[in-house]
């Protein structure tokens, strides 16, 4: 009886070491912190603000990513991702445990990938992509994303993430893929009868390869109820690409939101968006600038608004995974209402200020 014991043990470590080769987690995360001064207020009356800030190129993170294979090119994945800020120990992402990412899926080489769960949408991943701040400092182009439909702390004109997603990504044919995407609901989890749902199409080729980076964005988010609007219908495109001459990187792009909607106030409004960026590398150092504009056009009978941000930046690496970065900004509202432009940054709401200058560390792990 007892050596069938020990046979038992054996077998079940044997068994544990065969997972363990075929299986592989990966712990990974980045804390970034910083000293930020923002002045120039839109209000009258707000005097000019130094804080220390937490995430202020990118959002500070611990991540835990994984593959099995499963044999016949086939391999299964996962990805769990919390924000955080360093700087109080606080969650972000509304306090979720897993609020950057949570998805699982599977993979081959020759079909694509396939994963489900909380995603970042295909409009913002290359958006940020092709930013020349990677949609962080107060260089970031979002920062003139002028406020559209706003829910849960999303801007639906520009969301970062979708809630209840499953996407397809087509393998690389020369450079060439598309990735596809479909959310039952955007923000937080199916309401009952799917009344209010916002629901999400994406879909979006690029091309990769060599110096050419550039991309087509489709995607449509549509509500049957109530987000700030009523029944709000957003149709966006963007295209967006860079160039690498080697000595310098050229970025830009034109994004173009459209909103319907059965509230007369919002119906026909239109976001028009584009960015000129240059980014030049020279050995540990590296330049950014870029110039963005945005104009909405709002709807019948109302007024419309304009703004621009010049931005310069510069990061100087201290090793493979430690860099320093400083970045400038100047916004520009027209003399127009308070919030519709601000620097803000990839952690850090700009509230109202029209000027801003960011020192920071980032560490990765």
């Amino acid at each position: 009886m007892q050596k069938k014991i020990i046979a038992l043990a054996v077998a079940a470590l044997a068994s544990g070491a065969a997972f363990a080769q075929s299986a592989n987690v990966t712990i990974y995360g980045s804390v970034d912190m910083g000293i930020a001064h923002r002045s120039d207020n839109a209000v009258k009356g707000v005097k000019s603000q130094t804080a220390i800030d937490d995430g202020i190129s990118a959002g500070s993170r611990l991540g835990f990513r994984g593959t099995e294979d499963l044999g016949n090119g086939w391999s299964a994945l996962f990805t769990l991702e919390t924000g955080f800020a360093a700087d109080t120990g606080n969650l972000r992402q509304s306090s979720r445990i897993f609020g950057r990412q949570a998805f699982a899926g599977f993979t081959n080489s020759s079909v694509g990938t396939l994963i489900a769960g909380r995603l970042y949408a295909p409009h913002y991943s290359l958006l940020s992509a092709v930013d020349p701040f990677k949609a962080g400092t107060v260089g970031m182009y979002r920062n003139v994303f002028a406020a559209g439909v706003t829910t849960s702390g999303e801007n639906l004109f520009d969301p970062t993430r979708v809630d209840n997603t499953v996407a397809y990504v087509s393998p690389s044919f020369g450079g060439f893929n598309v990735t596809a995407a479909y959310s039952t609901n955007a923000i937080l989890q199916e309401a009952v009868g799917n009344d209010g749902d916002a629901k999400v199409y994406a879909l979006m080729p690029r091309y990769t390869n060599g110096p050419v980076d550039i991309g087509l964005s489709y995607h449509q988010i549509k509500s049957d109820g109530t987000v700030i609007v009523l029944k709000p219908k957003i149709t966006n495109w963007a295209l967006a690409g860079t160039y690498d001459f080697g000595a310098v990187k050229l970025h830009a792009f034109y994004d173009e939101n459209k909103l319907s909607s059965d509230t007369a106030a919002a119906d026909g409004k239109k976001l028009k968006s584009y960015l000129l960026g240059v980014s030049v590398p020279f050995g540990k150092n590296a330049i950014q600038a870029s110039y963005t504009e945005s104009k909405l056009r709002a709807a019948k009978g109302e007024k419309s608004y304009k703004a621009n941000q010049w931005a310069v930046g510069y990061t100087y690496s201290l090793s493979k995974r430690t860099n320093f970065y400083a970045a400038y900004s100047d916004i520009s509202n027209k003399k127009q209402r308070a919030a519709f432009a601000a620097v803000g940054d990839s952690s850090n709401s700009g509230n109202d200020y029209q000027q801003g200058f960011q020192l920071g560390l980032r560490h990765t792990f």
